[in-house]
């Protein structure tokens, strides 16, 4: 959160309030864990006076085209928001400002005032959100680096059909993936494939190559109903259809349910994710390949990469590990995922005094929770190497008495 309905929302907003009139005055935050590679002072004296004449969006990234370069560009990261005085503009949880806040918010990270009086701020209450400075945003990661836009580039069902049919991954860790296709973050994956399950029933962790071309067809026309669905209702969650499993995705463990079946949670794509066992489920030939191969011990950690939709938490094991749990738990176990406490980063001074409880990090390029990460996994292993010597040769064994 924000995904590609949030920010295209966003982009419409400015699109049809701010375009064509000239900046008259401009305050940035100095804040170099989100204004990147620039000054404050340099940023404001780059807008004065220039005048915005487009506003674009790519994946969930957005930057506005002023009359001369440099642009700047508006990475959403967790919490990221743009808000136009006066004007209804998207909200959700995470981005905590109110029609009541002071204004502009001390949560804001980029303010700009028109030459017309109307006023707008992008806000970061988490600040995972990347603000920059660029000559061509095109042209600069991350944006150079992103795949089609799930909206605007979504490939035709052939060449959707030949992509699939290359990828030896998971189906919810592929549409997660910004090289891949850009845009599809947590949420909407998990009410792609939720969808998409009504109509072709397929398990998260299906491998995207064994999908029929039927099911990818599937596929392909659920990733354009689900967005353009949440555009129209303008990114508003309040108002997303009911038997959407998005109003369930907060609940906890053995309480979530969509449409009176049961809703469970396991980690796919690195992700909490969230199905429905009744539904969706395992090709017959993928489950049993799972349930006849031994699980294997995953105690490594790997960089992970994922472009723009990076959690930077715990390298999951593999497909084959998780697909075998999810056909065969354990008695008595929790699903991977259910019940799990990702570690927190620690809250800048600016948010010591909110509450937000999270389950997912949406924050891209997020080196500090990497590093949090990293560290409590390589004490953990430190601690699970060191053993106690027991018996004759022992340190604690007593010598006997002549």
């Amino acid at each position: 959160m924000p995904e590609l309905p949030e920010v295209e929302v966003a982009r419409r907003a400015i699109e049809d309030h701010c375009i064509g009139k000239t900046i008259k005055r401009s305050i940035v935050a100095n804040d170099s864990k989100v204004i990147e590679g620039v000054s404050a002072s340099d940023f404001e004296a780059a807008l004065v006076g220039k005048t915005i004449v487009a506003a674009y969006r790519k994946g969930k990234n957005l930057w506005l085209q002023l009359d001369s370069p440099p642009f700047p560009s508006f990475q959403f990261g967790m919490a990221g928001a743009i808000y136009i005085k006066g004007v209804a503009v998207t909200t959700y949880k995470r981005s905590a400002v109110k029609d009541t806040d002071e204004w502009p918010s001390k949560y804001s990270k980029v303010f700009i005032q028109l030459d017309d009086g109307l006023e707008f701020s992008f806000t970061d209450k988490r600040r995972f959100a990347k603000v920059r400075l660029l000559e061509d945003p095109t042209s600069a990661p991350p944006i150079s680096e992103l795949g089609p836009d799930a909206l605007l580039e979504l490939k035709s069902v052939d060449e959707f059909v030949e992509s699939l049919s290359k990828k030896k991954t998971a189906i919810k860790a592929l549409l997660l993936d910004q090289s891949y296709i850009s845009g599809i973050g947590n949420w909407v994956a998990d009410e792609v494939l939720y969808q998409f399950v009504m109509q072709a029933k397929i398990h998260p962790l299906q491998i995207a190559s064994s999908l029929s071309r039927e099911s990818c067809a599937t596929l392909h026309k659920c990733i354009k109903e689900v967005i353009e669905k949440a555009i129209e209702l303008g990114a508003d969650s309040s108002q997303y259809p009911s038997n959407w499993i998005f109003h369930s995705r907060e609940k906890k463990p053995g309480k979530a349910f969509v449409d009176g079946k049961k809703i469970e949670f396991i980690t796919a794509g690195g992700r909490t994710t969230a199905f429905v066992p009744d539904l969706q489920k395992l090709s017959r030939n993928q489950a049993a390949n799972a349930v006849s191969k031994p699980q294997k011990q995953s105690g490594r950690k790997k960089g992970h990469k994922d472009d723009s939709d990076n959690d930077d938490v715990d390298e999951p094991a593999s497909d084959e590990d998780k697909i075998a749990e999810s056909v065969k738990p354990k008695k008595g176990a929790k699903s991977r995922g259910q019940g799990r406490t990702f570690p927190a980063k620690r809250k800048s001074k600016e948010s010591d005094d909110d509450d937000d409880n999270t389950e997912d990090n949406d924050g891209e390029d997020d080196e500090d929770q990497k590093k949090v990460t990293n560290n409590k996994q390589l004490k953990a292993e430190k601690t699970n190497k060191k053993k106690v010597p027991t018996g004759k040769n022992g340190k604690n064994a007593k010598k006997k008495a002549k």
